[in-house]
């Protein structure tokens, strides 16, 4: 089974900055719909610990994923993305080993 997922964990006392910022670089990602991309993505919110967040985002691949993350525009979105946060982010590289699906 093919797949990357990345993990990047962070605190903000800012989340519906980083939520619009999020939004705003998906619809522009959409709109070029050239190059490497993410074929999926969510946002948690940790129940346990107000402010701390997880931002999951799954690839076709890990060449996907490293050659979305040479782009200009993803460059420039973790920067902003991270000035809005209270530290630094902690990221998880993943190989997709399994996936179901439960209806």
């Amino acid at each position: 089974m093919a797949g990357f997922v990345q993990i990047i964990e962070y605190r903000t006392s800012k989340p519906d900055e980083i939520a619009a910022l999020m939004e705003d670089f998906r619809a522009k990602r959409e709109a070029d719909a050239g190059g490497a991309a993410p074929t999926r993505g969510m946002t948690c919110a940790d129940r346990d610990e107000p402010g701390r967040y997880f931002a999951i985002v799954e690839f076709a691949s890990y060449e996907a994923a490293m050659e979305n993350s040479r782009r200009t525009d993803t460059t420039e979105f973790s920067e902003r993305m991270m000035e809005l946060c209270d530290g630094p982010g902690t990221f998880y590289n993943l190989d997709l080993v399994d996936q179901q699906e439960y209806r």
